[in-house]
C-alpha cells in the first residue's frame, strides 16, 4: 500500500501495459528501455508492487506518450502531489489509521468529484468538530483520548480537498435520519445543521435530503460513495464501508449500477433549494 491503493495499482497497471503494447514493445524491451528487470515492469503491470511518479515518468517518456492530460492522470494514479497539489498529510497518521482508512483518503485526495449517499450520520467532509468527536468515539470502541484527538484531526483535515484548487466536486444525498439522529447532544446537532446549511451554498457543494415522505427507496440498503476522476470514468470506483473493512468496486457493471441508483435518489430527494430550507426548518426546531 506504500504507494496507494490496491485499486488504483491495478489501473495504473493496466493503462501502462495498454500503452506498452500499443507502442509495439514487450515487458523485456520495455525494462531494457528504462534500466530495469523485466520482473519489475511485470509486477507494475499486474498491480502486485506499488510505483513512483518518477517510474511512471520513465516508462511514459520510452513508450513515447505526450498526452499531457494523460500523463497527468496515471501520475495522480501513482500517488504524484504535484498532480494535484493536494500533500499526502496523512502519511504522518500511518501509525493511527488503519490501511482501509488510509487509501480512502488517498483516493478522495485524488478525485475530481464524489457522489455519496449517507443514512445515518452526517458526510465526514461536512462535520463539525464536535460532530465527528461524538460520531467517532461512539463508532471506535476503547479510544484513549490521544488516539480519538488524532482521529478527529484526521477528519478535519481530510475537508481542505473542499478548498484546495481546484476544489473536490461534492454531491450528497442525505437520508432524513441522518439530519433527526441526536449525535453529540442537541448543541452539538444545532451547530451540526449550520454547518450543512453554509456547506449547501459552496458552489463545489450539491447537497440534498431525501425525506421520510419518500417511503423507501433503493438506498436503504446502506450508503456508499462513488470516486471520479479526471480524463477517463474508467478509473472510476465504488467505496462500501463496513464494521471492519472497506469493499472496492471497479467493474463497469457496478460502476454503472451504483451511478443509476444515485440518480434516482438524487430525482427523488427535494431540490437543493428545497433541501437547504428543510435542514434549516429542522436546525431552527432543534
Amino acid at each position: 500500500m506504500q504507494h496507494g491503493p490496491a485499486v488504483r495499482r491495478r489501473k495504473l497497471g493496466a493503462e501502462l501495459r495498454a500503452l506498452r503494447t500499443g507502442a509495439g514493445l514487450t515487458s523485456g524491451e520495455a525494462a531494457r528501455l528504462v534500466g530495469w528487470h523485466q520482473s519489475k515492469v511485470s509486477r507494475i503491470e499486474t498491480g502486485a508492487s506499488g510505483v513512483k511518479a518518477a517510474d511512471v515518468r520513465l516508462l511514459l517518456d520510452a513508450y513515447a506518450v505526450r498526452d499531457s492530460q494523460l500523463r497527468e492522470l496515471l501520475f495522480a494514479l501513482a500517488g504524484s502531489e504535484e498532480s494535484t497539489g493536494r500533500h499526502h498529510w496523512w502519511h504522518a497518521y500511518r501509525g493511527v489509521l488503519p490501511p482501509t482508512y488510509r487509501d480512502f483518503i488517498s483516493l478522495e485526495s485524488q478525485a475530481r468529484a464524489m457522489r455519496t449517499l449517507e443514512t445515518s450520520v452526517v458526510p465526514g467532509l461536512l462535520q463539525t468538530p464536535e460532530y465527528a468527536r461524538a460520531v467517532t468515539s461512539a463508532a471506535v470502541d476503547g479510544l484513549d483520548d490521544e488516539r480519538l484527538d488524532a482521529l478527529v484531526e484526521v477528519r478535519l483535515a481530510r475537508q481542505d480537498v473542499l478548498r484546495s484548487q481546484p476544489p473536490l466536486e461534492l454531491s450528497a444525498v442525505l437520508d432524513e435520519a441522518v439530519l433527526r439522529r441526536e449525535v453529540g447532544g442537541p448543541g452539538v446537532m444545532t451547530r451540526q445543521l449550520e454547518r450543512l446549511v453554509e456547506a449547501a451554498r459552496l458552489p463545489q457543494v450539491r447537497l440534498q435530503v431525501l425525506p421520510f415522505a419518500a417511503g423507501a427507496h433503493i438506498g436503504v440498503t446502506g450508503p456508499f460513495v462513488i470516486f471520479s476522476f479526471s480524463s477517463t470514468s474508467d478509473l472510476d470506483v465504488v467505496v462500501l464501508d463496513h464494521l471492519t473493512s472497506s469493499l472496492y468496486l471497479e467493474r463497469k457493471e457496478d460502476l454503472q449500477a451504483y451511478t443509476e441508483a444515485f440518480n434516482a435518489l438524487q430525482f427523488h430527494a427535494l431540490s437543493p433549494e428545497d433541501s437547504l430550507d428543510y435542514i434549516a426548518a429542522i436546525g431552527g426546531g432543534a
